[in-house]
């Protein structure tokens, strides 16, 4: 038997398997079990960060699709679920963490800069489900819309790198609390 032909998807593939065992996704390794050359990688995937971006999305997109399935509560309080399940996702995450501490720089920059994939998705996701929840009347926005949910992903950000920015444990129940003040 064969095995799949390379592709981005596969590179993706491996890419997460090895973040999730807790290994260095290294570029190079990752071109050479490939089979390709890292030009070629780096035109499937982008470059590491891009890549490690994409993971890290895929680790938490989950949180965003639980609350669109209406598994997550309405108005104040669902969002406020929202974010700190986001919080609680990522904080449990072993390899995250993991990576967090490894690459605390690299990961800061991966995930709360502007050309963070996994911070511009959590801000539009946040975005939809406050329209939402304006729309059907059951919140009450203390700010535009557009500002509320950057903020709100701020705020889960804060406690989700708090070890790293201030030396506390990072703390989802004070994410959750944060919104809730925020919100009501």
């Amino acid at each position: 038997m064969t095995s799949p032909r390379p592709d981005a998807l596969r590179a993706f593939t491996i890419a997460r398997a090895r973040f999730l065992e807790g290994r260095r996704v290294d570029m190079g390794e990752l071109a050479g079990e490939l089979g390709i050359s890292r030009a070629t990688l780096h035109r499937w995937v982008g470059g590491r960060d891009q890549l490690l971006g994409e993971i890290l999305w895929s680790m938490t997109v989950e949180v965003f699709e639980a609350r669109a399935s209406g598994k997550l509560g309405r108005g104040a309080e669902g969002i406020a679920d929202l974010v700190g399940t986001f919080v609680r996702t990522v904080n449990g995450s072993k390899p995250f963490r993991e990576f967090l501490r490894n690459e605390p720089e690299r990961a800061l920059r991966i995930l709360t800069t502007k050309a963070s994939v996994v911070q511009s998705r959590a801000i539009a996701k946040t975005r939809e489900f406050l329209d939402e929840e304006v729309a059907a009347g059951r919140l009450t926005p203390p700010l535009p819309v557009e500002d509320l949910a950057y903020l709100l992903v701020r705020i889960g950000e804060s406690f989700i790198y708090t070890d790293v920015i201030t030396g506390a444990e990072p703390d989802a129940a004070k994410a959750h609390a944060a919104v809730t003040a925020l919100l009501s």
